[in-house]
């Protein structure tokens, strides 16, 4: 048997990713009783870290074809508890008890991948015993059907009789879907791009946390610039703002002081003359001619602003 269920938590969602077979299958817990309860017990804790999620939104990535219809139900029902906003994902070949857990989403939010198939059917057994030993059986995976094509009518909005005429196609092993006729049959409600794409542009809390931050930072070194207050240049509206020279003050000029009397004050002085050596690095002292004159240079901008 191969279960992997990894619960994760990023920044604005926790995510789950459902591989393999679901739960612990029949096959299994024929062939090996000890590693049965070993198993179950770790599956048991995966569900009740699935029924512990407080986070307000789950995405639930499903790659499996399926598994023990019984474990299915309980991550349906676990993921159905949370009372978070939740999306299901399916990818490659989705089928039997993993549908179930798709059909746990939110309402609009059951997606399929473009490349995907998708298989709903009649539940299945293995079983041995004597005649009525196998009509108790042949019951209850008659219950079974009726109860799973509730479930898939109510989310689908369509009949038992219609969802139960699927699942019985091909003799009850149902019949491989594309991801159209997922949509189209209301097991499904978007494709997976095209769902990405629109939420994606769609700012969450953790991108306007840190928004915030960065203003908050903006507006700091405008303050340690001698920048005018940043409410007044409207920068909280805009996080790309790039404040412009006609809009800013700086502390070192005259108020009210144009960028254009600025650069003509600037065209006006006249650079220093410097004294020829032949090397200033060879010159005698500590402060060399070339030196000097950039002193002298700022001295004058300083005294004329």
């Amino acid at each position: 048997m191969n279960q992997t269920i990894k619960i994760r938590n990023e920044a604005d969602c926790t995510v789950i990713d459902i591989e393999g077979t679901i739960g612990v299958s029949e096959e299994w817990q024929f062939e090996n009783p000890a590693s049965r309860v070993a198993t179950y017990e770790r599956f048991k804790e995966c569900v009740s870290q699935i029924a512990d999620i407080d986070n307000a939104r789950i995405v639930v990535n499903i790659r499996s074809t399926g598994g023990d219809v019984n474990d299915a139900l309980l991550i349906y029902e676990a993921l159905r508890n949370t009372g978070a906003h939740i999306t299901t994902r399916c990818y490659g070949y989705t089928a039997s008890a993993a549908t179930i857990v798709a059909q746990a989403a939110s309402e609009g939010c059951r997606q399929v991948a473009p490349s995907s198939l998708y298989l709903i059917h009649n539940s299945l057994c293995s079983a041995e015993g004597n005649a009525d030993e196998l009509q108790q059986e042949i019951e209850m995976l008659r219950q079974t059907d009726r109860r799973l094509a509730e479930i898939y009518a109510t989310r689908a909005n369509r009949s038992v009789e219609e969802i139960t005429a699927l699942m019985a196609e091909n003799g009850g092993r149902g019949r491989w879907l594309a991801p159209e006729e997922v949509i189209a049959n209301g097991l499904a409600d978007t494709l997976t791009e095209a769902s990405s794409t629109a939420t994606s542009a769609q700012p969450t809390a953790a991108t306007n946390s840190f928004a915030r931050r960065a203003m908050q930072r903006v507006h700091a070194l405008l303050k340690a610039m001698g920048i005018e207050s940043a409410e007044k240049i409207g920068i909280e509206e805009d996080i790309n703002y790039i404040p412009r020279t006609e809009n800013i003050t700086p502390a070192t000029s005259e108020p009210h002081t144009s960028p254009i009397t600025l650069d003509e004050r600037q065209r006006s002085v006249e650079p220093t003359p410097l004294k020829e050596v032949d090397d200033p690095m060879l010159v005698d002292g500590h402060t060399s001619p070339r030196s000097s004159a950039y002193d002298e240079d700022a001295r004058t901008i300083r005294q004329r602003y």
